[in-house]
């Protein structure tokens, strides 16, 4: 009998739903779409039902359509869009729509959480109180929807509860606990400081799990629901991030993730839970047990090319304008972009920096400027991989994956500017392989998630720094690390401008 694991990515436009076999093939997917409510400006949330009954048409397209029987279905586990608040009633019955990690509503919780604990809160949690984790959403609606707050006896995160409609218990795993800001990392527990700060009950917070924990199996209700089995055992899953580390192999400390979507994420696997980098990058708990992952985000990677190719290139494919930047020179024949164009999230904080075009003179060409965008991105990559060097944390191979990966041109770009060597992924997945492959491993396919990743992520063409390009691009960062601080204050100055004259 054939026998396989499901992955189930949650995301946030979307979830899609893998079916793997133990050699790590994926036999088949199915994706279903959810829309997002945005009643104001800033705010972004969901019906939690919608990540459910889009979930289980999934998995109902994958029985009916691609053939995959039920009872060789032996788990399942998730990767989960993070930090999203599901509040739970008496009777585990859903209170409000979900607050998502994407709403901005809470700057003044933020404010609050800082009056209130200062540095003592990122000692705690490792982390800033940011507007898109949960804790700043839970006192918001303790703030302005108390009638709410009072009948809420639980909270969730997106895929826990989608885990607990699947099998009628209640968790959450480390991984999207670390993202709450509620969790005490070091001991590996709600923090009961934070909690009596705030006036939280601890009885609200879920029991914790590993990723890799049985959650038990499908319930005979939601069996009939889904047309699954129920001696399919269900897993807890983990973070998106986490998720995404695991399925992009980031599975020891010499290893580092460069993911270019819309915005970056440049994420590294950790052993010490002590590490301080004083809020200045995230600090979770990863998929893998007893260990950790950082991260820090540049808003807008991805995003800056789309902008730029939208503005200034909206004829020419994207592949074709992207290539167009090899008949540039190393550093854009001395341009210099900063991809600050919705703000910056690290290593500088600061929603009012803007991007900007440094250098430009009379003989810069459009490929130049292409060339200034994709080593712009890289460079604000280069900014948080400076924090690891400064921390002693030492490693030698980057994983690109995401729209940088895509690109022979730009995987060599990275490799001279970190110095370091370049894999790309020959399947890439991202989480949904990760929630995949915590299935596996928690079902004791495999020892651990080593022995995993060896069947189920494949590299492909390692690129490995040009000596002379690397010695160029560290004099080029040096520069290119200034203009922060030497355009802050006229990039405030010239919104407070649009801000008076729009």
């Amino acid at each position: 009998m054939n026998e396989y694991v499901l992955g189930v990515d949650l995301g946030t436009s979307a979830v899609k739903v893998s079916a793997m076999n133990r050699d790590g093939e994926i036999v088949a997917q199915q994706a279903f779409d959810y829309p997002l409510i945005q009643a104001k400006p800033g705010y972004s949330e969901q019906n939690p039902e919608d990540w459910v009954s889009g979930t289980t048409v999934a998995i109902v397209r994958l029985i009916l359509d691609d053939h995959i029987k039920p009872e060789e279905i032996s788990g399942i586990s998730f990767s989960g869009q993070m930090h999203g608040l599901v509040l739970l009633g008496e009777n585990d019955q859903v209170l409000r729509p979900a607050i998502l990690w994407n709403d901005t509503r809470t700057a003044k919780q933020c404010q609050e959480i800082k009056a209130k604990m200062g540095s003592e809160f990122v000692d705690i949690t490792k982390n800033q109180p940011l507007e898109g984790f949960t804790l700043p959403k839970m006192l918001w609606v303790k703030e302005n929807e108390p009638d709410i707050w009072k009948q809420a006896k639980t909270f969730l995160l997106p895929k826990d509860y989608v885990r607990y409609r699947m099998t009628g218990k209640l968790g959450m795993d480390y991984s999207d606990a670390t993202g709450t800001v509620l969790l005490d990392v070091k001991n590996g527990q709600w923090s009961q400081k934070i909690c009596d700060a705030f006036d939280i009950p601890m009885s609200m917070c879920p029991p914790l799990m590993r990723s890799i924990d049985s959650a038990g199996k499908i319930s005979s209700s939601f069996a009939t629901f889904s047309g699954l089995d129920t001696h399919t055992e269900v897993f807890g899953g983990a973070a998106d991030n986490a998720a995404g580390a695991v399925g992009a192999g980031i599975l020891s400390p010499n290893m580092v993730l460069s993911s270019i979507g819309t915005s970056g994420v440049v994420l590294k696997y950790e052993e010490d839970p002590t590490v301080d980098y004083h809020g200045v990058l995230q600090f979770e708990d990863h998929a893998i047990p007893d260990s950790y992952y950082s991260m820090g985000v540049t808003l807008a990677a991805g995003y800056s090319l789309n902008w730029f190719k939208k503005t200034f290139a909206s004829d020419e494919s994207f592949d074709d304008m992207v290539d167009s930047a090899a008949k540039s020179t190393v550093g854009a024949n001395g341009l210099l972009y900063t991809p600050y164009i919705v703000g910056e999230r690290a290593p500088h904080p600061d929603a009012d920096i803007r991007g900007s075009f440094t250098g430009v003179d009379g003989t810069h060409k459009k490929v130049d400027f292409v060339r200034a965008v994709l080593e712009g991105i890289i460079f604000s990559f280069k900014d948080i991989m400076d924090i690891y060097d400064e921390n002693d944390k030492e490693f030698d191979t980057v994983v690109a994956i995401g729209g940088g990966a895509k690109s022979p041109l730009w995987l060599q770009i990275q490799a001279d500017i970190f110095n370091k060597k370049v894999v790309s992924l020959t399947n890439e997945q991202g989480p949904g392989m990760g929630a995949a492959m915590i299935a596996a491993v928690g079902l004791g396919w495999f020892k651990n998630f080593q022995e995993c990743a060896e069947k189920f992520v494949h590299f492909g063409k390692t690129y490995v720094p040009n000596p002379d390009n690397a010695k160029k691009y560290d004099q080029l960062h040096q520069i290119y690390a200034q203009v922060y601080d030497q355009t802050k204050g006229i990039s405030k100055q010239l919104l407070a401008y649009r801000r008076e004259n729009n």
